[in-house]
């Protein structure tokens, strides 16, 4: 195979990775909002020489690099969007809009997608095929992925894989997470309303109380992961909210309690909500209230194809990078939407240094990588997608 040396000509775009994930870092734009963000991106991707289109899924970027001769099609692919959090970090790179914040590290796997690019447009004339680099919007509320779906980005051409890396906290930087199958979980969330009688709290006993009914609601829902579900699958259910009442003694009339559920496969998915409804309803029923659930399912599994995991660690491995954990989270990532139908590999990069307190965890008001990280990503993403496409 033809050599490129990618660690040393990531390592070249050290300074200039640091600098354009700061620019993004200090300018965060939430989903749907990333247009500053997705224009820069634009222009450097056709300064490159590239084929971009803007606007897909609303402000998500695509752009097409050809190799000199006919192959696959690899697609790669970053977020852009941040969180509405209010930064607690003092860098002079902090977020300079209140309550907007680069709180999960997109702002680098934006940088490093484009460093990818300008890598690998520098040796197009040794791939036999093309990248397709998307540039996803607003994946913190599971919609970016769709929307570009939805624009056709999975088409003309169709991608014969999907590559994409996390930057992850929650490992020191350089371990990298590589699992076969399942590694981020599908999200799921639920609005569960309970209708009881209102009443004196003086006198209960005249009233329906759906407080009571909810509390009930709330303990009977964690019996699905213990009694429900296989013990060898993955399940969490957790109620975050629990809204009711609007005096001291008075029983209101209604609870509402919302919450999000988390699995790996389908099946057990399909078992959760079966169960939340047989619970809700029957466990109100039995203390005299009606109650009903709404269940809205955001994203699905991101799933590593195991060749394309396999593939992935042997160009790892030829850069001299073998410290591998089988990384798994109940975490999720729109990503599973582009890999659903299209074998993929998407694997986490270690980005924690606890001695430079740059270890606190994604979506925290101090969350911080050590930027190291990011011509780390660069080499082995373009290690990763130039192994299907590297004439020989």
């Amino acid at each position: 195979m033809t050599t490129i040396n990618f660690q040393v000509e990531a390592q070249a775009m050290r300074e200039e990775l640091i600098a354009r994930r700061r620019d993004f870092h200090r300018h965060p734009e939430l989903a749907f909002e990333e247009v500053r963000t997705a224009g820069i991106v634009a222009q450097a991707l056709a300064e490159l020489g590239l084929e971009v289109q803007s606007g897909v899924g609303k402000t998500g970027v695509v752009a097409m690099l050809d190799g000199a001769q006919d192959g696959p099609t690899v697609l790669v692919r970053a977020d852009m969007d941040a969180l509405p959090i209010q930064e607690a970090n003092q860098a002079d790179y902090a977020s300079a809009y209140a309550g907007k914040m680069h709180a999960c590290g997109h702002d680098g796997h934006t940088a490093i997608a484009l460093g990818v690019a300008k890598l690998l447009s520098a040796h197009r004339n040794k791939l036999a095929g093309r990248v397709k680099f998307v540039f996803q919007p607003a994946e913190e509320v599971a919609g970016g992925a769709k929307a570009m779906i939805a624009d056709g980005v999975l088409t003309n051409p169709r991608p014969d894989v999907t590559l994409g890396l996390h930057l992850w906290n929650s490992m020191p930087l350089g371990t990298l997470g590589v699992a076969d199958g399942p590694v981020m979980a599908a999200a799921s969330d639920f609005v569960i309303t309970i209708r009881g009688r209102g009443g004196h709290g003086a006198v209960p006993q005249l009233a329906y109380d759906p407080i009571v009914a909810g509390a009930q609601v709330v303990s009977a829902l964690q019996t699905i992961a213990s009694r429900s579900a296989d013990p060898l699958d993955h399940v969490v259910v957790s109620v975050c909210q629990f809204h009711s009442g609007s005096a001291s003694n008075v029983i209101p009339e209604t609870a509402t309690l919302t919450g999000t559920f988390r699995t790996f496969r389908r099946p057990v998915r399909d078992l959760v909500e079966a169960r939340m409804n047989e619970i809700v309803v029957g466990v109100a029923r039995s203390l005299g209230c009606q109650a009903d659930i709404r269940i809205t399912h955001h994203t699905e599994p991101v799933s590593n194809d195991p060749q394309a995991a396999a593939r992935a660690r042997a160009a790892f491995q030829r850069l001299g990078h073998d410290h591998f954990v089988y990384e798994r989270t109940m975490g999720s990532e729109d990503v599973g939407f582009l890999m659903t139908d299209i074998p993929g590999m998407y694997f986490f990069l270690g980005s924690a240094n606890s001695e430079r307190d740059l270890d606190h965890p994604h979506h925290h008001p101090r969350f911080d990588f050590d930027e190291e990280a990011l011509p780390l990503g660069v080499a082995l993403l373009s290690a990763a997608v130039a192994d299907y496409l590297l004439v020989e």
